[in-house]
Parts: structure tokens; sequence; C-alpha cells
């Protein structure tokens, strides 16, 4: 039945001379002039000079204008980077920059690959890998000025070059080593189950996925970052008495380097949402300016995204995003109209049709965000309640506080604009669901009562 209505569509879509390109355009064009308007709203809120009532207890003046500074530069290298994505996006639609990457892909593999590497998936990999090595050197520019000025000039960037770059070229290893077999069997599913290929394609990315959830914290962070076990001590203690009191099937308590690349602070946990041990990860930032109990508070609002299964509901959500999108995409991949438009009048390769259909899809990725965005700030007002419920709400409420000054987040948002950009509630927002009762001042730095801040891998906990 589902087939059926969409196989009708399909045909309905279909109309020579239909004039694809301009929608695309004008939809991309659209998408711009709402970021920006939502940009110019929060843009404004950043230019306040005085502290939101809420936190005018907890928060001094200089972390407040400095915040607002950092809001202010990531708000203008935001607009500097979009206008050029945007400027790049429809040169390459309007100069038929797609035909042009397909054919160089094309013409490599059949003067330089062996023959048995002929063929549409093989070129649609190329093509990938071309396009996205564009991209890459197009905007390492941006890339540079944000960790080497931006984040530099605030006291976040933490990176040399050298591992900027040494990032750089594991993320492209790990794209080849990965997108080649996921490429492969995403176009050999479509290429040979027809017309249902949707249904095999969602079933094999929910493979890939959970295994990606798998793969990623055992194999794939240890790349990047250096983990070791937390110090036995109170905290770790702490932590353990915590989760054997809520049944959380943790395995593994790990502290992790984010203070090799930025000063950000955060904590979180790993492993498939059903079965198996899970793992706890910690900051090392983290460590270092919060009190113990201001971290086992951080780690109660985790625990209680577990507990709510919200780890769980997020993969239903996706995975029926997941079917919406692949269904959708059988209406278009035939489409000759749509690919005529943008140069491909003798062939329609598949690679070629799902990027062009997602260009079509973009105002409505706007509206999932908006509404993801909703049920994700419920999601954390719960786990924010649970440790609340947990005892813990006056260090959960200091230790968003002291997050909110380490990162120098905005301490303030326009509605509107925090309601596309924001799946968390900004601080005042959660600080008056909790009831907080604050009344000093909150300083990044541990209290004086607390020992003196070292090394999180040189400290005993």
């Amino acid at each position: 039945m589902i087939q059926a209505f969409l196989q009708r569509l399909a045909r309905w879509l279909d109309r020579p001379l239909f004039p694809w390109k301009k929608l695309v355009v004008g939809f991309s064009l659209a998408e711009f002039a709402l970021e920006n308007w939502l940009l110019f709203r929060q843009y404004r809120v950043l230019q306040r000079d005085t502290v939101p009532k809420a936190l005018d207890k907890e928060i001094d003046r200089d972390t407040f204008d400095k915040s607002q500074s950092y809001g202010r530069a990531k708000a203008q290298f935001s607009f500097v980077s979009g206008l050029f994505n945007q400027l790049k996006s429809i040169a390459v639609l309007y100069f038929d920059v797609y035909p042009i990457v397909w054919g160089v892909a094309g013409t490599i593999l059949a003067r330089y690959a062996p023959a048995r590497f002929s063929g549409e998936i093989s070129q649609s990999l190329l093509f990938v890998y071309l396009f996205g090595l564009i991209d890459l050197i197009a905007g390492l520019p941006f890339s540079y000025y944000h960790s080497f000025v931006l984040e530099e000039r605030f006291g976040f960037n933490k990176m040399t070059v050298k591992l900027w770059l040494t990032d750089m070229v594991k993320g492209q290893a790990l794209a080849v080593a990965f997108g080649i077999p996921i490429g492969s069997a995403f176009l050999a599913i479509i290429n040979k189950t027809g017309q249902s290929f949707f249904y095999y394609l969602w079933v094999f990315m929910l493979v890939v996925q959970i295994s990606a959830m798998t793969i990623y914290p055992i194999f794939i962070v240890p790349m990047f970052n250096k983990l070791e076990p937390l110090k036995p001590g109170k905290l770790k203690e702490s932590v353990e008495a915590l989760a054997s009191k809520l049944e959380f099937p943790l395995g593994e308590l790990q502290v992790i380097d984010g203070s090799k690349r930025s000063a950000h602070s955060n904590a979180y946990f790993t492993g498939l949402p059903w079965i198996g041990k899970k793992k706890i990860v910690i900051y090392d930032t983290l460590l270092e300016k919060s009190t113990e109990k201001e971290v086992e508070a951080v780690l109660a609002h985790e625990l209680g995204h577990w507990k709510m299964n919200h780890t769980s509901r997020l993969l239903f959500i996706s995975q029926a995003h997941m079917f919406y999108i692949f269904a959708l995409f059988s209406v278009f991949i035939n489409n000759r109209s749509l690919y005529a438009d943008f140069g491909f009048h003798r062939e329609r390769p598949v690679m070629i049709g799902f990027l062009l259909f997602n260009e079509i899809l973009s105002p409505t990725d706007s509206i999932i965000k908006l509404l993801l965005n909703m049920w994700t700030r419920s999601m954390e007002y719960e786990a924010d309640a649970f440790a609340v419920k947990l005892g813990y709400a006056a260090e959960l409420g200091a230790s968003l506080i002291k997050l909110q000054i380490q990162n120098l987040s905005s301490m303030d948002a326009d509605w509107f604009y925090s309601s596309f950009h924001h799946s968390h509630p900004i601080l005042t927002e959660r600080l008056k669901a909790m009831d907080w009762k604050g009344d000093k001042k909150v300083s990044a730095a541990k209290s004086a009562d607390e020992e003196k801040p070292l090394k999180a891998a040189d400290r005993e906990l």
C-alpha cells in the first residue's frame, strides 16, 4: 500500500522541464535567510550589557561580559562562514559542478583503476570522496580560524597545528575506511532490491547505527583522545554507589583528556541502550573545576537520561526519521526531470539522486529540527528533575552555572533562535525549573574549602 502510493507520487512529480534547480536554490536561499534572521535576533540579545535577573546573584559582571563577547564572536564567525557556504552551494548548483566532478571521477577510474573497479558504485564512492575533499580544502581557512583565532582568543583552544592536521588526516582515513564498505552496501542494496529498496536500506542502516554505537567508544575515541580509569577515591566510590542504587550496568569509569584540545567541560555515558555494560566518561576539565559532589550531580543527570530511556527513545525517533527519508527518496530516485535539470541527461546515478533529493528535503529538516529540539529539551528537564529528586539540587545548580562559566555559554537567548538551535534549555530556564535558590557568586574554580586542583590524571579522587 505504501509502495503503491509512493510510485503514483513518483510518476506525478516526474514532469518534463519542471524547474527543479530554481526550486532547490529558492529553498536554499529561504533557509539561509531564516538562519540569519534568527542569528540577528540572537545577536541583539548578545549585545545586552546587564546580567539576566535570574543570574545576577550567581554570575559576576566580568564573566557575563566575556560570555557576551564570546557569543558575539561566534555569531560573527557563523555569519561569515554561513555566507561562504551559501555562495559555494549556489555555485555548485548553478554551474553544474555535480556532473563535472562525476565525470572527473569516471575519467580517473577509466585511466588508473583496474577494470573490476569500473561501474556506478566505484564511481559514486570516488565522486563522494572528491567532493568531500573539495569541501575540506575550501573549509580549511574557517577551521583554522575557529580553532587558532576565535577559540584561542577566549582561552579554549589547546590544540597545536600538528594535532589539528593529525586529526584531519585521521578523520579522512576513517571516512575512507568506513565510507567505502557502507557506501558500497548502500548502493548495492538499492540496485538489487528494486522499488522496495527502502525497507532493506532501513534495516541495513539500523545495523550500521547500532554497530557504530558499539565501535565508536571502543576504537574511534582512543584514536583521538587518551582514556584512563578514574583513580580510586571518594568520587569513584560515590559514583559506583549511585550506579548500583539506580541499577545502572556500570562497566567502566574513565577520564578523557578533553584538555588536549579544548578547555570546554562535559561528561557522558556510552553503550547500547538495552544490553551490555555501560561506560561513564568524565572530561578532565570537569574534574579540574568541579567539586566531587558537583561531578556526581552531573553524572546523576546523565544517569537520569538512562533511567528514563531517553537514549532508546531517541534511537526510535531517529529510525522513524530514517525510514521516512528512504521511503520518500524512492519517489525521486528515477525522476528524469530532476536529474536533467542538474546536468545529468544520459544517466541517473543513485548517489547523485540521493544528494539532490536531500537538497529538496532541506525545508522539512528545519521543521524536524525544531520539533526534535522541543523534545530533547523536555528530556533535559526530566533528567534535571531526576537528579534533584536524588538530592543533588544545590550541586546540580552550581555545576550548571560553573559549566556555563567555563564554557562561556550564552547566559540568555532569543526564544525563537533557541527553539531552532538549542537541544538543551538555556541556563536560566533550567535553574527556574529546578527552583534554584542561589544567593552567592559561583566561581569557575573550586571553592576554597576544596582540595587544590591538580591534573586529573594525577589526582587521587
